[in-house]
């Protein structure tokens, strides 16, 4: 009869085990998410808080799985806001609360949308692409909308701007320059004499004006558009900034 119980126990006990490393076999080895097309609510539920499930995050309507990156993703990482949903538009606006985490990029720049498509580029390098999300960029049958091919288009005029640009203030001859605490700052010329020029093409790309410093030769300082450094004298070589 002791040794009955003994068998019994013995059974008992490999039937545990041999359904604890099934267990454990299951969540290790767990086969790769097939691509396919998800809802909001489905993707809601792989936020990082289900250690059973994969964390997910939508770009732009392109799913991506990244638990392999759950220390960042994961519930207390510092990209945990991505996880579960699309939030495009915080990838480039850096805001990561209310409002914020949303997939719509409407005012924004042609070169921020550009960036949120390189984040999207990203992704696809770095993770496993899982599917699509039905919504503002893909619909229920995984086709792309109107939405999302205006914001390529933009991202793309984007680029277009930005390589226009370099070529155009490559043909100028900028400022050195430096700043200190103690000393402030300077800009200066070794040949010619410091101008700010607009960058015309940085209210299409960005959606404000900006300057930067160049050096212009003297026969130059008549050409429309440049502008004196306050405190500056016309023909000085070094003006404070």
């Amino acid at each position: 009869m002791m040794l009955s119980r003994l068998a019994f126990r013995s059974f008992v006990g490999l039937a545990i085990a041999v359904a604890f490393a099934a267990f454990i076999l299951r969540f290790a080895h767990k086969p790769p998410l097939q691509s396919r097309i998800w809802t909001r609510e489905e993707l809601a539920m792989y936020n990082g808080t289900d250690d059973g499930l994969p964390i997910l995050l939508g770009i732009l309507g392109s799913v991506f799985d990244v638990t392999k990156g759950r220390s960042h993703y994961g519930p207390g990482g510092g990209y945990n806001h991505f996880a579960g949903r699309d939030a495009s538009r915080a990838f480039i606006s850096g805001n990561f609360t209310g409002d914020g985490l949303t997939d719509t990029l409407q005012g924004l720049s042609s070169s921020e949308v550009k960036g949120v498509v390189d984040w999207r580029d990203f992704y696809f390098r770095t993770y496993i692409y899982v599917g699509k999300l039905v919504g503002r960029y893909y619909d229920s049958q995984g086709n792309p909308t109107k939405y999302l091919k205006g914001v390529e288009a933009k991202a793309a005029r984007g680029a277009q701007l930005l390589e226009k640009q370099k070529k155009e203030e490559a043909k100028l001859l900028t400022c050195n320059s430096r700043w200190s605490q103690q000393e402030g700052g300077e800009v200066w010329c070794d040949v010619g004499y410091p101008r700010l020029v607009q960058r015309p093409l940085e209210i299409a790309l960005t959606g404000r004006m900006s300057r930067q410093c160049a050096c212009f030769k003297e026969e130059e300082l008549d050409r429309p558009g440049l502008e004196l450094y306050k405190d500056c004298e016309p023909l000085a070589q070094k003006c404070p900034v």
